[in-house]
C-alpha cells in the first residue's frame, strides 16, 4: 500500500474514498463571476479540489501568428489560432486568484495550481497554495520541477508523451529537491480521448515503478474510465470542468458538467469501496440470506424404516436442511423414525 498522505485535512491514498479533482482551465471564458460559479458548482458536486493554471500568454510563447506558433492541425479543437492567442483568451489572470481561492476556501475545497514556469511558483507561493501539478506538456521541464519541489509541498505530475526514462528523471529530480509526497497521473494528451487510447493498466505498473500513489488525469468523455481506473488502484481522479458545455471555450469540448462531475464523485467512491479485500464464504452481511439457499427435504409423509427416495426427498428452498451435496449419498437411507413432510433432513433422522 503506498503512503498516504494529508493536505488540508484531506488524506490521499488507497484506504481513503478517491481524491477528485476538477480542472477549471479556461472555461471561465475571461469572467471573474463565471469562475466563481464554476467553484460554486465544483464544491456542490462533492469535489476534493478546484485546480488553476497559473501562466501568462507571455510566460507561455511568443505573441507571432505565423510558422510553429500557429495552429493548422486539421483536427485539432484550436485550429486556426495562434498558440498566443490560444492562451490569452484561456489563461486565468493572476489577479484572480487570490478572490478563487478564498471562494474555494469559503465552500471547503482545496485550491491549487499548475505553474508554467518559475515566476508562477514565486506567485503561487505567495499565496500559499497547499500543493502543485506539473502538466503532461512540462513533465520534462527539469528547472520547474526543481522549483516546485523545493517548496516542501506535495506534488501531482501528469504524465502524458512521457517515456520511462524521462518519467524516471522527473520522479528523481522531485524527490532529491525535497519533494516527500509525490502523485503521478496517467494521462494521454489527446483533447479528448479515446478510451482506447487510455491504457490504464499502466497505473499499477507505474505505482510498482516509481513506489508512489497513481492517479488519472482524464479527457475521456463521461465517467467509465475514471470509474474503472480506481479498479486499479487510482488515488485520484482529475476532470476538466465546465457549468455548460454549450457555453463554449477552449476545453469545453472534454469537460464535464455538474451533473456528470456529481456522478464521478459518487460511482469512483462506490468503486473504491467495492474493492474490499479478498473473500470467501459467507460475509457477515449475507447470513440471513443462508436461508434461502436450496437444502434437503422430506417432500412426503415418512413412516420409521422407509428409504429416501426421488420422491420423498427433494433438494428446495429454504436452506435449512442438508446441503445439496448429500443427495446422492442419502438416497436409498433408511429413515430412523416417522417424519412429514416438510421437515428438514439433518443427520440425527437416520439409524
Amino acid at each position: 500500500m503506498m503512503k498516504t498522505f494529508t493536505v488540508d485535512n484531506r488524506k490521499i491514498g488507497s484506504d481513503v474514498r478517491p481524491f477528485i479533482i476538477a480542472e477549471m482551465s479556461g472555461n471561465h471564458n475571461q469572467s471573474l463571476e463565471k469562475a466563481l460559479q464554476i467553484v460554486d458548482a465544483a464544491a456542490a458536486c462533492g469535489v476534493d479540489a478546484l485546480k488553476l493554471q497559473t501562466y501568462t500568454p507571455e510566460t507561455m510563447t511568443l505573441d507571432l501568428d505565423e510558422g510553429d506558433f500557429y495552429i493548422q492541425d486539421k483536427e485539432s479543437l484550436w485550429r486556426g489560432n495562434s498558440l498566443y492567442n490560444l492562451y490569452k483568451q484561456a489563461y486565468t489572470p493572476w489577479e484572480w486568484h487570490a478572490s478563487i481561492i478564498e471562494r474555494c476556501k469559503k465552500l471547503g475545497i482545496i485550491c491549487f495550481s499548475t505553474p508554467f514556469d518559475e515566476t508562477a511558483v514565486d506567485f503561487l507561493e505567495d499565496l500559499n497554495v497547499p500543493m502543485y501539478k506539473i502538466a503532461s506538456f512540462e513533465n520534462g521541464d527539469i528547472p520547474l520541477i526543481r522549483k516546485v519541489a523545493s517548496t516542501g509541498k506535495p506534488m501531482i505530475i501528469s504524465t502524458g508523451m512521457a517515456t520511462l526514462a524521462e518519467l524516471d528523471l522527473s520522479v528523481r529530480t522531485a524527490k532529491e529537491a525535497g519533494c516527500k509526497n509525490l502523485i503521478l497521473l496517467k494521462c494521454t494528451s489527446t483533447y479528448p480521448s479515446s478510451p482506447e487510447n487510455s491504457n490504464i493498466n499502466t497505473i499499477p505498473h507505474m505505482s510498482q515503478m516509481f513506489d508512489c500513489q497513481v492517479g488519472l488525469s482524464d479527457h475521456t468523455l463521461g465517467v467509465g474510465v475514471g470509474i474503472a481506473s480506481i479498479s486499479l488502484g487510482a488515488t485520484v481522479i482529475e476532470k476538466h470542468f465546465t457549468l455548460n458545455r454549450a457555453d463554449g471555450g477552449v476545453d469545453a469540448t472534454f469537460s464535464m458538467e455538474p451533473h456528470e462531475m456529481k456522478s464521478l464523485v459518487i460511482e469512483t467512491e462506490r468503486a473504491w469501496r467495492a474493492l474490499g479485500t479478498v473473500a470467501y464464504g459467507p460475509l457477515q452481511a449475507e447470513l440471513k440470506s443462508m436461508q434461502f439457499r436450496r437444502s434437503l427435504y422430506i417432500a412426503q409423509d415418512i413412516d420409521a424404516g422407509e428409504r429416501l427416495t426421488e420422491k420423498n426427498m427433494r433438494a428446495i428452498r429454504p436452506g435449512f436442511g442438508l446441503s445439496p451435496q448429500y443427495y446422492e449419498t442419502l438416497l436409498g437411507k433408511r429413515i430412523s423414525k416417522n417424519v412429514k413432510k416438510g421437515t428438514p433432513l439433518t443427520w440425527d433422522l437416520f439409524e
